[in-house]
């Protein structure tokens, strides 16, 4: 009987399917502030871009088929969006139908700030309503079989230069507010702990953090941007780059658009060479450590 067995949430910020799809998400995205037209223009632009919707869905899913079939038969996976469709209490309502009564939720973003696992959490206690129980996992970013995925893909992404050694290596995550900081939000150090068990296990010495993605709003936001450290150090002479995206975790707009097309552009201009590590998507390091997270939280809640 379902009752029996432990449902999984992963959850993820969902992207439009279509052109048609932008304003109505934008529209979700800004909690129903207007949207000028110049920006709904410059969004519906990126996303032609890169084929014309977003792929996350898709990915989300076999992200979430793969742990399914590492987790086995005691537990059912479900996917959830916090922007678009299904959105997290869709797959709420799926869940209770379907007769769960314990639902362990993982945020597909490894490190925790409450602007944003913390955003989910609670669309997922709300999704609730006491009709099942809940268990977050708030932050995976420090599980070993991580850190492992993301440095076997630097050390794929250093051997398309002709001199590994020479490469500058920047890790980013997707920048936030600054504000969070007066509130002692973690998701600054948990990126640059992550990064740094990263540079250990490949022996990296120089590296560097940097912050992409950042939203148009008069707000300062986390830096530096990684476009600016880019440009800092080319003009230092430096010459080879591999942008390692380690706060996400599988190609969407801000992977494809903003380092894809965006930085190409501007490494094009500098005159340097420019790579990125291919996203982890359904990589089975990234799909062990999600499925070992989830074990545990349901072990913990005496769910296993």
């Amino acid at each position: 009987m379902a009752a029996d067995r432990v449902a999984v949430l992963l959850m993820a910020y969902g992207g439009p399917g279509s052109l048609d799809d932008v304003q109505p998400y934008l529209d979700d995205v800004r909690g129903g502030r207007p949207t000028s037209p110049e920006l709904l223009r410059e969004i519906r632009e990126r996303y032609a871009r890169i084929g014309g919707r977003s792929p996350i869905l898709e990915l989300t899913q076999a992200q979430a088929a793969a742990v399914g079939g590492a987790l086995g038969g005691g537990f059912q996976v479900y996917v959830g969006m916090r922007h678009w469709h299904p959105y997290i209490r869709e797959t709420a309502d799926e869940v209770v139908r379907e007769g769960y009564r314990a639902v362990v939720g993982v945020v597909m973003a490894p490190h925790y700030s409450a602007m944003s696992v913390g955003a989910y959490e609670k669309k997922l206690l709300e999704a609730a309503q006491g009709r099942f129980e809940t268990a977050l996992v708030r932050s995976w970013g420090d599980h070993p079989a991580f850190l492992e995925a993301v440095a076997e893909r630097v050390s794929q992404a250093l051997q398309r230069f002709p001199s590994p050694s020479a490469v500058q290596v920047i890790f980013t995550a997707h920048s936030l507010p600054q504000r969070i900081l007066a509130a002692g939000d973690p998701y600054p150090d948990e990126l640059r702990a992550s990064a740094a068990a990263v540079a250990k296990r490949r022996g990296l010495s120089g590296w560097r953090f940097a912050y992409q993605s950042a939203g148009a709003t008069a707000d300062p936001w986390l830096g530096p941007d990684a476009g600016d450290v880019i440009t800092e150090l080319a003009g230092e002479g430096r010459k080879a780059f591999l942008l390692v995206p380690i706060g996400f975790v599988c190609d969407h707009v801000e992977i494809l658009y903003d380092i894809d097309i965006e930085y190409q552009a501007l490494a094009q201009r500098l005159g340097v060479h420019l790579e990125r590590t291919d996203s982890l998507n359904d990589d089975p390091g990234l799909v062990a450590a999600v499925a070992d997270v989830v074990r545990t939280a349901a072990r913990e809640r005496g769910w296993t």
